[in-house]
């Protein structure tokens, strides 16, 4: 069994930055990544950033020069820098956990963009 804390989603003006921070706790070994998705009502799941065990760092297209990732796999934790943020960035954003065992995934924070 894997929980997550997450926390640092809420409402933002176009153009201005939210840190959204995760850490998992509970049953976990042998992480492959640990990372961020987001998800938009009537749409898929979509990869926004991850650390992968290695720690190379993956940051989708969809944030290329405006999110950054940073954390600590050994410590189950992540964090999600996002700047300039666009309307469009509005979303529900879950951190994920993928690891020997299965991939688990935190409740999701709301993230809003909008003046």
């Amino acid at each position: 069994q894997v929980e997550f804390v997450e926390s640092g989603g809420g409402l933002v003006q176009p153009g201005g930055s939210l840190r959204l921070s995760c850490e998992a706790s509970g049953t976990i070994q042998s992480i492959y990544h640990m990372g961020w998705y987001r998800q938009v009502p009537g749409k898929e799941r979509e990869l926004v950033a991850v650390i992968m065990n290695s720690g190379t760092k993956v940051v989708a297209n969809l944030g290329k020069d405006r999110f950054s990732i940073s954390g600590d796999i050994a410590g189950h934790t992540v964090s999600l820098q996002m700047n300039n943020l666009k309307p469009d960035d509005t979303a529900i954003y879950f951190c994920k956990l993928s690891m020997v065992g299965g991939e688990f995934w935190g409740q999701g924070t709301q993230v809003t963009v909008s003046s």
